[in-house]
């Protein structure tokens, strides 16, 4: 009970602050009389969401298959990630060609690889989303973990010398729980990317059930209560992915500084 309260104090302001807000929203709309096409009330939103779950534009089916675009674009970038990371820092030459590659494919407008994208896979496939998702993913997947890899302390790496440690020793006593917190802390990151990258080739064309063409459908016929539900649904999509890596992160990593942080003190 006492770690309930602790906890109900510590989101309680929080969770005040959305409910004024949703409340605000809501008095605000009603109050001035504002359209729909201008910004919907979230009752209106609420209704709609529930009106077009399984039916109508069928929310829930579009959520399930943009979630495994984007989950299949985030492990495909992640694991690309996490390869190239490796290999620049086993091969520090091989850094002056994957860094300026990688930043590269991170300067990419996601607009203009997303019909690229469409076109290589498909329109229609839901590999071309989940390569749009995965180059959105790579860089920060890369860049954290090459950063965790190499910026280990030197007495870390002088005391596995001391016992005649191997380059394998070192690597997986040292330098991998050091680069774990940093690929976490990508994977976060991934997580609303990959969402914002299934989201965006889908609306260059994509399955009709899914949240991407929800948006542009609905939107192109003043739908838009349909709209900010399908925004709405994304969002916490973005939410609920994010928390299950935090939760991940809590299970592998409970020593680290920033997941004791996390926690209600």
């Amino acid at each position: 009970m006492r770690k309930v309260g602790i906890a109900l104090r510590h989101y309680l302001p929080a969770i005040v602050v959305f409910v004024g807000g949703i409340a605000l929203w809501e008095g605000v709309i009603r109050g001035l009389q504002i359209k729909a096409f201008i910004l919907p009330a979230p009752s209106s939103i609420i209704n709609a969401l529930f009106k077009n779950w399984d039916s109508g534009y069928q929310i829930f089916p579009a959520a399930i298959n943009t979630l495994q675009e984007a989950g299949g674009g985030l492990v495909a970038g992640a694991l690309l990630g996490l390869l190239v990371a490796f290999a620049v820092a086993r091969f520090p030459t091989a850094r002056d060609i994957a860094l300026p590659i990688g930043i590269a494919i991170n300067a990419i407008p996601i607009v203009a690889f997303a019909p690229i994208a469409n076109h290589w896979f498909g329109s229609q496939s839901a590999y071309s989303k989940m390569a749009i998702a995965g180059a959105l993913v790579f860089f920060p997947i890369m860049i954290n973990v090459l950063r965790g890899l190499t910026q280990v302390e030197a007495s870390s790496l002088e005391l596995m010398r001391s016992y005649a440690a191997g380059e394998m020793a070192v690597l997986r006593k040292v330098r991998i729980p050091n680069a774990l917190p940093f690929f976490l802390t990508g994977l976060k990151i991934g997580t609303t990317l990959s969402l914002i990258g299934a989201v965006v080739g889908e609306y260059f064309g994509g399955l009709n059930v899914a949240l991407g063409r929800v948006v542009v459908e609905s939107a192109s016929t003043l739908g838009f209560e349909v709209t900010w539900a399908a925004i709405l649904v994304v969002a916490v999509t973005g939410i609920v992915m994010y928390l299950a890596v935090a939760g991940l992160e809590r299970s592998l990593i409970p020593w680290h500084p920033s997941v004791r942080g996390e926690r209600p003190a």
